[in-house]
């Protein structure tokens, strides 16, 4: 109550709306780059968002109301129940949002170490999300997708490593009379 009474109240709406741009913005990079449903589910946030904006604004005219008009009482503090009620919704989600990040971060880490042929970080990246950072969130649709995806990861990486190793192998073997010759006469 002292947020909305105080002086405070515009700073710490300003930062509010800032800290929620924020959030916007890097939860529409992952979204836009991974799932379409996350990006449903960014606009359902900024359709609260733009409710929460209302609700102040609606806040604001029910101070003023009841001021002026004690018979509107009971309508007014209905309005103010919903409002927070909204705001206590907006902060869920927020808190969420902000649990399903970093899930998303190491999957797109995940993709990057796979995309540079670097497949025993990817490895352990795989491992660390698979047993940290997965059960957190396991009940969401976009987190069983990554569950099923990961044994697939899993074989892919042994195929390209497989395939590397004969190349290698390969590649040892036509120059193995080289490489033996220029070691006998190294000894020699």
């Amino acid at each position: 109550r002292s947020v909305y009474d105080g002086e405070e109240h515009g700073q710490f709406m300003d930062k509010l709306e800032g800290r929620i741009r924020n959030h916007d913005r890097e939860i529409e990079k992952m979204c836009n780059f991974h799932y379409q449903g996350f990006v449903d589910s960014i606009t359902e946030l900024l359709k609260v968002r733009w409710t929460a904006k209302n609700c102040k604004s609606q806040v604001t005219d029910t101070n003023r109301k009841l001021q002026n008009e004690g018979k509107e009482l009971v309508i007014l503090m209905e309005d103010l129940k919903q409002c927070r009620l909204q705001q206590r919704n907006i902060a869920a989600t927020i808190d969420k949002l902000t649990l399903c990040l970093p899930v998303l971060e190491m999957y797109s880490k995940l993709r990057e170490q796979m995309k540079a042929k670097r497949y025993y970080p990817a490895l352990k990246t795989m491992e660390h999300l698979e047993h940290t950072y997965l059960p957190r969130v396991n009940h969401y649709r976009f987190c069983k997708i990554m569950v099923e995806n990961i044994p697939k990861l899993r074989e892919e990486i042994k195929e390209v490593s497989m395939s590397d190793l004969k190349d290698f192998l390969e590649s040892i073997r036509k120059h193995s009379n080289k490489i033996g010759e220029t070691a006998m006469k190294q000894v020699w």
